[in-house]
C-alpha cells in the first residue's frame, strides 16, 4: 500500500469511540480523491497490553525489574495466574462480543481483586438499579484499574487509560522538561506503541504522517512517535494537528519542537492539510501554506496563505471510519451515574450540527479563536444524509454530536428531519440551558431519538452569569431542565467555581442552587470544576477588567494557553474543590439533601442566603406563553380513528365524536363536538400529506375556522385540545 497520508491518534484518548478528528480529516480528503490511512494508536496499544500475551509480558518484565511493592501490588503479582487466564474473557465481554460471561463476572470467584474493588461497598446499593451486564462492565472497569496501577507503580508513571504524561504537556510554558523526557529511554509503554508504529508504517508507506493531538494526554506519545519516525523514516514528513496545537501552540518560539514535527497546523484541517499535500508534492511554493507553522532560517515561522479560502461545512464530506477497529473499542462504566457513562460506555458515531458556537460570548471561553468565533451551521437535510452514511459504513446507531452549543432551531429541523426519515437513532449533544428549549421542542427531540443532553451552569448565581456573559439565569436553567427532564432526556451540568471576584457567599450560594436542581429531580449529573484564565479568552485578554492579574507577564516558547492568576482581593478558591466536588457526588445518586451545607467542608463557610424553596417556586410561577403565529405545528401522534355518538344536555341533543389514539403504551380516547372531530382528522390528513409534515400555528388556526365556522381560541384552550397537546400535538 502508498498512502499519500496517514493520521494518526497516538495514546490516550478514549477506550469507548475513536475521537472524530483523523475520520472528520479523511472523510474531506476523500472528497478531493486523496488517498488516506488512519490509526488509533491508543486502543492499539491498549488491546496489546490488555491481553492474555500482554500480561506474560508485563509480569515477567516486572518480576525481573522490580524488586518493592506496594501491598497491592504485591497481591496483584500474587493473583498473577488468575489475570492472565481472564483477560481475553473480560476484554471480548467489554468489546459486546461476549455478553453471557456477565453471569460469571458479577460472581465473587471469577475476576482477582484489589484496592479498586475496595470502593464497592460505596456502590453496592447501586447495583439494585443496574442491569446484570451493567454490573458486570463496572466490576470489570474496576479490574482494568487494578491492572492500570500495577502499571503505574511498575512500569510507567505517566500512565493512564485516557491520558498518557498528561502532566508533562499541561500548562507546559518552556519545553524543556518534555525536551528531556524524550532523550530518555523508551518507557514500556512507548515501546508497545513503537513496534505498532512500525508495523503501521511498514503497511501503509506514506508520505506525510499526520498526528491528531486533541489533549495535553496523547501529546507526549506524538512526540515520542515523531522522535522515532525522524530516526528510521527521514524520508516522511510529520504534522501536527488537533485541539492542543490550536489552543497551546499558537505563538511557539521554540525551534527544538521541529526536530520532531516539521509542520504544525492550526484550526480547521482542511484546508491547511490539503496545501501540505500538495507542497510535499512539490506543487505549490513553501510560501502558500495555509495555517502553518514551520521553521525557517533557525526560526519559527507561521505562514498563511491569504488566497486560500476554508471549506464551507457543506464542502467537507461525510466523516469516514474506515481503517479504524471499530468493533474492537471496549466500554467501561467508570461511576454509576447513567450520564457520565456516556463518554466511556458504547460506541458513538461523531458528527458536527454546526461549526462554532452561536452565542460565542462567555468571557471564560476561546471566543477570540475560529473554533469558536467562526459559526456555520450545515443544512438538517445534509447531517441526517451523513447519519445515514455513517449508519452504513459502522453499523452503529448511536450518534455524539460535540458540538460547542449545539442551536435549538438547527436541533428542531434535525428532529424533524429524522422524524420524516423514520430512522431510528440514539443522540445526545451539548448546548445552551436557554429558553428555546420549551416543553414542546424537549417532547420533539425525545421523539426523534435525543437521550441526553450537556450544557453549562457554570456558576448558579445570576450576578456571576452576568459578568460572564452567558445568558441565562438559574430560573430559566431550572425550566429548562424541567423540559428535558419531563420529556425522558437526561441532563449533565458542568459546573464552575472559582470565577474572578466570586465570594465564598456566591460558591455556597451556587452549591445551594445545585442542591436543589438535584433534589427537584430536574438535573440528573454535574461535573464542578475550577476556573481556569486561558490567553484567548476575555478574562485572558483583559484581566484587569476582572480584578485578576496575570502570575507571568512573558508569554512562554512553548504551549500558551492555561495563564497562572491571582485574584487581586486575594481570594483562593482551591479549598472548596473536595467538598463541592463530594457534595455533587451524593447529589447525583439522590442522598444527603437534608444535610447542611457546611458539613461539606473542614472549613467555616457562610450560611446560604437562598431561599430553600427557591428552584421549587420557579419551576411552580411559569408564566403563561402564547402562541406566535409563524410557529411551527407537529402531530407525532398516531392516525386518529373516530367514532359519532350523541350526548344530551339539558334536553338538548349534541353531535359528538370520540377520537380514538392507539398509542404503543395505552389507548386514549378524547371526546370533542362532531365537527371538530371531523376538522382533526382533516387536520392530521394534511399534515401527513405534506412534505414539511409541519403547519403554521396561523395556518392551522385558519383551517380550524374555516372548516368549523368557530373560533379557534375557545377550543384550544378547552380540555379536550389540552388533551392533544399533551399527547402528542407540538407547537415548536
Amino acid at each position: 500500500m502508498n498512502t499519500t497520508i496517514a493520521f494518526i491518534t497516538p495514546p490516550f484518548t478514549q477506550l469507548n469511540t475513536p475521537y472524530p478528528a483523523t475520520a472528520y480529516i479523511k472523510g474531506f480528503l476523500n472528497t478531493l480523491n486523496i488517498d488516506s490511512y488512519q490509526a488509533d494508536l491508543g486502543i492499539e496499544v491498549i488491546l496489546q497490553l490488555f491481553s492474555k500475551q500482554g500480561l506474560v509480558d508485563l509480569f515477567d518484565y516486572v518480576h525481573e525489574h522490580i524488586e518493592e511493592v506496594s501491598p497491592n501490588v504485591h497481591r496483584i503479582l500474587a493473583l498473577e495466574e488468575d489475570y492472565i487466564a481472564t483477560i481475553d474473557a473480560v476484554i471480548a465481554f467489554l468489546q459486546g462480543k461476549n455478553p453471557t460471561l456477565a453471569h460469571a463476572i458479577v460472581q465473587e470467584d471469577y475476576l482477582p481483586r484489589a484496592s479498586r474493588f475496595e470502593q464497592l461497598e460505596e456502590l453496592e446499593w447501586a447495583f439494585g438499579t443496574m442491569g446484570i451486564q451493567d454490573k458486570a462492565k463496572h466490576l470489570s472497569t474496576l479490574y482494568l484499574e487494578d491492572l492500570s496501577d500495577l502499571i503505574v507503580e511498575t512500569v510507567d508513571t505517566n500512565f493512564g487509560f485516557s491520558r498518557y504524561a498528561e502532566r508533562l504537556g499541561r500548562s507546559a510554558h518552556t519545553f524543556d522538561e518534555m525536551y528531556e523526557v524524550l532523550q530518555q529511554p523508551l518507557t514500556y509503554i512507548d515501546e508497545i506503541t513503537i513496534a505498532l508504529l512500525q508495523q503501521l508504517i511498514d503497511k501503509t508507506n506514506p508520505k506525510i504522517i499526520g498526528f491528531s493531538v486533541p489533549f495535553p494526554g496523547n501529546l507526549y506519545s506524538s512526540f515520542r512517535c515523531a522522535q522515532y519516525i525522524k530516526s528510521e523514516y527521514p524520508h516522511i514528513k510529520i504534522t501536527m494537528g488537533g485541539g492542543f496545537p490550536n489552543t497551546e501552540l499558537r505563538s511557539l518560539k521554540d525551534v527544538r519542537v521541529f526536530e520532531f514535527f516539521d509542520f504544525i497546523t492550526l484550526d480547521d484541517g482542511e484546508a491547511p492539510l490539503e496545501n501540505l499535500i500538495l507542497y510535499v508534492e512539490g506543487k505549490i511554493t513553501q510560501e502558500e501554506l495555509k495555517r502553518t507553522l514551520i521553521v525557517k532560517e533557525g526560526e519559527v515561522v507561521y505562514v498563511n496563505n491569504p488566497l486560500k479560502r476554508d471549506y464551507k461545512q457543506a464542502e467537507v464530506g461525510t466523516p469516514d471510519y474506515s481503517d479504524l477497529l471499530l468493533t474492537e473499542y471496549i466500554s467501561v462504566i467508570e461511576v454509576v451515574n447513567p450520564m457520565h457513562r456516556m463518554w466511556s460506555d458504547g460506541r458513538w458515531n461523531k458528527l458536527t450540527m454546526a461549526h462554532g458556537c452561536y452565542w460565542g460570548k462567555c468571557t471564560f471561553c476561546d471566543i477570540s479563536l475560529d473554533y469558536i468565533k467562526v459559526y456555520e451551521p450545515i443544512a438538517a437535510k445534509q447531517i441526517v444524509d451523513r447519519m445515514q452514511t455513517l449508519i452504513e459504513q459502522t453499523g452503529e446507531t448511536g450518534f455524539h454530536f460535540v458540538d460547542e452549543a449545539a442551536p435549538p432551531a438547527l436541533m428542531r429541523e434535525l428532529a424533524l428531519e429524522i422524524i420524516r426519515r423514520k430512522l431510528t437513532v440514539s443522540w445526545w449533544t451539548n448546548i445552551r440551558f436557554e429558553k428555546s428549549f420549551t416543553k414542546d421542542l424537549c417532547l420533539l427531540l425525545k421523539a426523534s431519538g435525543c437521550i441526553a443532553v450537556s450544557g453549562g451552569l457554570e456558576v448558579a448565581s445570576d450576578r456571576l452569569l452576568k459578568l460572564i456573559d452567558k445568558g441565562v439565569t438559574v430560573e430559566q436553567v431550572a425550566r429548562v431542565n424541567r423540559n428535558f427532564t419531563e420529556a425522558g432526556i437526561l441532563v449533565h451540568a458542568y459546573l464552575m467555581y472559582g470565577f474572578p471576584t466570586q465570594t465564598a457567599q456566591e460558591t455556597i450560594d451556587s452549591l445551594e442552587m445545585v442542591r436543589q436542581l438535584f433534589e427537584a429531580g430536574v438535573m440528573q449529573s454535574g461535573f464542578w470544576h475550577q476556573f481556569a484564565m486561558t490567553a484567548h479568552s476575555p478574562v485572558g485578554i483583559n484581566p484587569e477588567e476582572y480584578k485578576v492579574e496575570r502570575i507571568n507577564a512573558e508569554m512562554g516558547t512553548f504551549a500558551n494557553n492555561d495563564v497562572p492568576h491571582v485574584e487581586m482581593n486575594g481570594a483562593i478558591h482551591d479549598k472548596f474543590s473536595f467538598g463541592l466536588k463530594k457534595s455533587l457526588f451524593n447529589y447525583m445518586h439522590g442522598m444527603c439533601f437534608d444535610w447542611p451545607l457546611n458539613e461539606w467542608f473542614d472549613f467555616k463557610v457562610p450560611r446560604t442566603s437562598i431561599a430553600s424553596d427557591y428552584i421549587f417556586s420557579c419551576l411552580n410561577n411559569e408564566p403563561l406563553t402564547v402562541c406566535k403565529p409563524n410557529q411551527k405545528v407537529v402531530w407525532l401522534g398516531t392516525f386518529p380513528y373516530i367514532e359519532y355518538f350523541e350526548k344530551k344536555k339539558k334536553n338538548r341533543v349534541f353531535e359528538m365524536a370520540q377520537l380514538v389514539f392507539y398509542t404503543k403504551k395505552e389507548t386514549i380516547a378524547v371526546d370533542v363536538d362532531r365537527v371538530v372531530g371531523d376538522w382533526f382528522v382533516h387536520f392530521v390528513e394534511t399534515l401527513k400529506e405534506k412534505a414539511s409534515q409541519t403547519m403554521t400555528y396561523q395556518e392551522m388556526k385558519k383551517s380550524f375556522e374555516e372548516f368549523t365556522n368557530e373560533d379557534f381560541e375557545p377550543f384550544w384552550y378547552s380540555k379536550p385540545a389540552l388533551a392533544l397537546k399533551e399527547m402528542a400535538l407540538l407547537v415548536l
